[in-house]
C-alpha cells in the first residue's frame, strides 16, 4: 500500500534540495538586490496573484520579517474575494498590473518581488515592465518548467521569467501539483506555497547577513506575542517609516 504523505514529502525534499542546488546564486542575486535597496535607503514590494499572494503576505508584517517588504494586495485578486473567481479573470486583464503598481509609492532604487507560478498572466508581467521603467531592481519567482510549456496571455507574448532582472525557478512540476493518486486522473498536492516560501525567506537571511556585514542594523521585526515586542516594534516602525507603506 502506497504511503502518499510519505512520497509528497520526499517529493518535498527532492524539490527543495533542486533549489539549492540550480538556484542558490539567483537567492543570492535577489538578497544582494534587497540589501542594496535597504542600504541605501530604498525599499522593497512584493506581489502575487490569488495563491502566489500567500508569498506576499508570508513576508510581511511579521515576526522574523524585514519592517521595509511593502505587499501589494489588491483586494481584487486576493482570495477573500467573491466570487473567488474573479481573480482569474483580473488577473488576466492587460494593463491591470501597470495600473496597481502606479498606485503605489515605489520608486527608482526599490526592488520588487513579483511571484507568478504560471508567469503567463498579464497582470504579472505589466507590473514587471512598469516597475523596470520606473527604475526598480525586478525579481521573478515562478516555475519554468510549467511556464515555458504555456503560452503568455500578456499582449507582448512573453511570460514572467522574460521580463525580470532576476529569475528564481521554483523547481515544481508542471501545473504545480504534484502527485498523482490512483483513481485520478488530475494530480493534487501543489508544492509552490512551500518551495516559495522557503526560497523567499532565505533570500530575507541572506539580506540579513549582508546587511550585518555592511554594519547597517537590518530592520526586523520581534514578535508582538513576547514581552517587550510591541515596544520594539514600534522603534523598528518609527525609524523605518519612510519606507513603509503599508500602515
Amino acid at each position: 500500500m502506497r504511503n502518499y504523505v510519505q512520497e509528497y514529502y520526499q517529493h518535498v525534499n527532492k524539490i527543495t534540495a533542486q533549489v539549492l542546488d540550480t538556484q542558490y546564486d539567483q537567492i543570492l542575486k535577489a538578497a544582494k538586490a534587497f540589501s542594496e535597496s535597504i542600504k541605501n535607503g530604498n525599499t522593497i514590494y512584493v506581489f502575487g496573484a490569488s495563491h502566489a499572494g500567500i508569498i506576499a503576505e508570508e513576508l510581511f508584517y511579521r515576526t522574523g520579517g524585514l519592517a521595509v517588504i511593502n505587499p501589494i494586495l489588491n483586494p481584487t485578486l486576493m482570495l477573500n474575494t467573491r466570487p473567488v473567481t474573479l481573480t482569474s479573470q483580473m488577473e488576466r486583464m492587460n494593463g491591470f498590473g501597470k495600473e496597481i503598481f502606479n498606485s503605489t509609492a515605489a520608486k527608482s532604487g526599490d526592488t520588487i518581488l513579483i511571484h507568478s507560478v504560471s508567469g503567463r498572466n498579464p497582470v504579472s508581467v505589466d507590473m514587471a515592465l512598469a516597475a523596470k521603467k520606473k527604475g526598480l531592481t525586478t525579481i521573478g519567482l515562478t516555475n519554468i518548467t510549467y511556464s515555458s510549456q504555456v503560452s503568455s496571455r500578456h499582449e507582448s507574448g512573453k511570460n514572467l521569467y522574460e521580463v525580470v532582472d532576476i529569475v528564481i525557478d521554483n523547481c515544481g512540476d508542471f501545473e504545480d501539483s504534484s502527485m498523482l493518486l490512483e483513481g485520478m486522473d488530475q494530480k493534487i498536492g501543489p508544492t509552490s506555497t512551500i518551495i516559495g516560501s522557503f526560497i523567499v525567506n532565505s533570500i530575507v537571511i541572506e539580506t540579513v547577513n549582508n546587511l550585518l556585514k555592511a554594519g547597517v542594523t537590518p530592520p526586523v521585526f520581534h514578535s508582538a506575542n513576547v514581552d517587550g515586542g510591541d515596544e520594539f516594534n514600534k522603534k523598528v516602525l518609527e525609524k523605518n517609516k519612510n519606507n513603509i507603506h503599508y500602515m
